[in-house]
């Protein structure tokens, strides 16, 4: 059933061509006739999809003129097919409003049916090209929905939902982000938000690690080469920057970066252009960049490790991912998604659950490799697990580091001792109560037995 939206005028001088359009026997229609252009443009934005608009271009509806309309139905709806139609023909006529935006121009007067019939035919082809762009862009929007659920960012603490505020705020500002966090946190998962929130989402969405390479390698694999630029060169490669033209780029881990390096990205972030090995030619990128690290670019910027300017063109937002030992209540959260998936990817694993006391040991551990360690704790002890219910049995973790408690002369090992004296005189304190000794630290039962744990302070 084709459904097509008429735009009368208050004379209802379209009457006889929307009864024409019903009464068509090439294609089964159902015409829907509005009398002003408000009415039609709300019928296109809320309405039932709209396979074909008709107006009359000379009277519009009688307040707006048929040019007029046209410019509001496009602003709406680009792809519909709008029919104008006049009282006689004119060539010019139809030439101006097929410019205006208009699909096909018919005149009205004798045997309009079988004009109506003949033009049906004609845009018959038309109509099946929207149905088959209506396809895509619905398969589309599926795909999307589908990769977005595949990277999202999962959690409820006020620090994730800090960090969903910044990604939204800052999407659709086509400037540089420097991402920070430590190792594990989830910083590509960051990017990849900002890339699908930014209205590039259809464009590329580029990786590189610049920690991962050579400086010789790493500039082949950014800027790209001309071919003979070296040796093996048989042929000119596209680099990173143009391979992400119009979309985001995003360079991982570019604390790792050399000074003289620095500089080139530099100048590709300041001016937009950079050249390829071997090449005279200045080529330009419409590439958003996106950076990220783990390491402290201020410490390095001031021992002259990192170049302020460079520092300064990345950080227009500065998006720091916390820890998740600081995201207050997603250890919990993250355990039950990872195993969830877990057992989609693998359904011979379904109907596993994590006990009360697995989940009590997860939200004591500190996890240094933040979520991605959780990731691989839940999915190993998904697989120790024989009883389809997960307990700290089956939960395999590194033994919490002691060697800085012992000793040592660095500032983390200084912090370490000095927590490890607290822990055990708040212990002798409270005569060995371990829940008085909590209290007076104002740390929870489990906190405390994790630092006691930790410090070879009590058996576990």
């Amino acid at each position: 059933m084709r459904r097509i939206l008429v735009l009368d005028t208050p004379q209802r001088v379209l009457s006889e061509l929307a009864d024409a359009f019903a009464g068509t026997g090439d294609l089964e229609c159902e015409v829907d006739v509005a009398t002003s252009l408000e009415a039609l443009l709300d019928r296109l934005r809320g309405g039932k999809p709209s396979d074909l608009v008709v107006l009359d271009y000379q009277l519009g509806d009688g307040a707006h003129s048929g040019e007029s309309a046209l410019a509001g139905i496009r602003q709406v709806d680009d792809q519909v097919p709008v029919i104008v139609v006049a009282r006689e023909g004119n060539v010019e006529l139809a030439a101006e409003a097929i410019r205006a935006g208009a699909s096909d121009f018919l005149v009205r007067g004798d045997r309009l049916p079988e004009r109506v019939s003949t033009l049906m035919g004609k845009v018959r082809n038309l109509l099946e090209l929207i149905d088959r762009n209506r396809a895509l862009r619905e398969q589309n929007l599926l795909l999307q929905r589908a990769n977005l659920e595949r990277h999202h960012i999962v959690g409820e603490s006020p620090q994730i939902l800090e960090v969903l505020r910044q990604i939204k705020r800052v999407a659709k500002i086509p400037r540089p982000v420097l991402i920070i966090g430590e190792r594990g946190t989830g910083k590509e998962l960051v990017a990849r938000a900002i890339h699908q929130s930014s209205g590039r989402a259809q464009r590329p969405f580029v990786v590189i690690n610049c920690a991962a390479a050579t400086e010789t390698l790493l500039e082949n694999e950014l800027f790209g080469h001309e071919r003979g630029a070296f040796t093996g060169a048989d042929s000119t490669a596209q680099g990173k920057f143009e391979q992400a033209d119009g979309g985001t780029l995003f360079l991982d881990e570019i604390g790792n970066m050399s000074l003289p390096f620095q500089q080139k990205i530099l100048r590709v972030v300041e001016y937009g252009t950079f050249n390829r090995v071997g090449a005279a030619r200045e080529i330009r990128t419409g590439a958003r960049i996106l950076a990220a690290t783990n390491a402290d670019l201020p410490e390095a910027i001031s021992q002259g490790r990192f170049l302020q300017d460079l520092y300064d063109r990345l950080s227009f937002e500065v998006l720091r991912v916390p820890p998740l030992r600081r995201r207050e209540g997603d250890i919990e959260i993250l355990a039950r998604h990872f195993l969830s998936e877990f057992m989609r990817e693998i359904p011979s694993l379904g109907g596993k659950h994590l006990s009360k006391d697995a989940v009590d040991v997860l939200r004591r551990y500190p996890f240094p490799g933040n979520v991605r360690e959780m990731k691989n704790i839940i999915e190993r002890a998904a697989c120790r697990d024989t009883e389809n219910e997960i307990t700290p049995s089956d939960i395999d973790m590194p033994a919490p580091p002691v060697a800085a408690a012992n000793g040592g002369d660095g500032f983390e090992d200084r912090v370490e001792g000095f927590k490890k004296r607290l822990i055990l005189d708040a212990m002798a304190q409270a005569g060995g109560n371990q829940a008085r000794a909590a209290r007076s630290m104002g740390l929870s039962y489990h906190q405390y037995r994790y630092f006691l744990r930790k410090y070879s302070a009590a058996p576990a």
